[in-house]
């Protein structure tokens, strides 16, 4: 199971460089521009070498059109493009607590749409490490949340988040008979077409030089290698475990930040950040289904 959980944290730790790279992006690149070539790099890649292994699963992959449509909806195209338009009205701060909503909604989109068992160690963990990264994103003062007014971007993020957590709960309901690597360049294919719509109305922003090796990154590393490791990750792990590691995703893009970007560490990254690794271990370890604590409790005040 160890050698399983490193496929999703590898996805976790690129898409936590990226983090970074949209950092260094700000002023150089696009978001317009960004978002549709990172993933148009990633499927024409993904088509030079898939492309004859995709035209003889050509029948399933039309089987399945509807249902790779909605992935990649729901899993490209939602979330990014949410997220752009969020960060215009709200914070980065509110945007990785909302974020970090993601393993609790998987949770309970699981038990909906699988019937899996709720654990005691999904539910508390996912807890835990919302406040361990409330405490890390505020800077050590999670009271602050509560003064903040709820924007427009707020919704947005978590509707997003909402989306994503819905993708993760499909792909493991929905066994579509393809390889993980046909999966993810169907799922790319289908929503190019409004990629390159929403590039256009942007006004087809251009790439720089200096934004290009941040595309590439972007287009292979975020886009094709990571969504890879993901799906994978799901595929071996279930949704709901694969999910609780999601929450390691604003620790790792901090620790990057302070190694790469030469920001500087102070105490409640440290607290905030071991707080949700705490949470992360509860949620991967203990899993006592939560209705046995309930039927424990109803015994007991009897």
């Amino acid at each position: 199971m160890l050698k399983h959980t490193a496929i999703p944290l590898l996805a976790l730790l690129i898409w936590a460089f990226n983090i970074n790279v949209n950092k260094l992006a700000v002023g150089v690149i696009e978001p317009a521009a960004i978002t549709f070539y990172r993933e148009f790099i990633a499927g024409v890649l993904l088509g030079l070498v898939f492309g004859r292994g995709m035209w003889r699963v050509r029948q399933q992959i039309r089987a399945q059109a509807g249902r790779l449509f909605v992935l990649g909806v729901l899993g490209t195209l939602v979330f990014q493009c949410l997220a752009y338009v969020a960060a215009q009205t709200t914070s980065a701060t509110n945007m990785g607590l909302i974020t970090a909503m993601v393993p609790l909604l998987t949770i309970g989109f699981g038990v909906a749409l699988l019937g899996e068992t709720a654990t005691i160690g999904g539910v508390l963990g996912g807890l835990v490490s919302l406040f361990g990264l409330s405490y890390l994103l505020t800077e050590g003062d999670p009271a602050s949340l509560f003064s903040r007014g709820i924007t427009l971007g707020d919704g947005l993020m978590v509707i997003a988040a909402a989306c994503y957590a819905l993708y993760n709960v499909l792909l493991k309901r929905w066994n579509l008979g393809l390889s993980t690597w046909h999966s993810l360049t169907a799922q790319i294919g289908v929503v190019l077409p409004l990629l390159l719509f929403y590039y256009l109305e942007q006004g087809a922003p251009a790439v720089t030089a200096q934004g290009l090796p941040l595309v590439l990154y972007a287009g292979v590393g975020a886009s094709l290698i990571a969504p890879f490791l993901w799906i994978r990750g799901v595929e071996l792990l279930g949704s709901s475990r694969a999910s609780a590691l999601i929450n390691l995703l604003p620790v790792f893009s901090v620790g990057m930040a302070i190694a790469l970007l030469g920001e500087h560490p102070y105490a409640y990254h440290l607290i905030g950040g071991g707080i949700a690794l705490v949470g992360v271990g509860l949620a991967n370890t203990w899993k006592r289904p939560l209705h046995r604590m309930n039927a424990v409790a109803t015994h007991c005040s009897r």
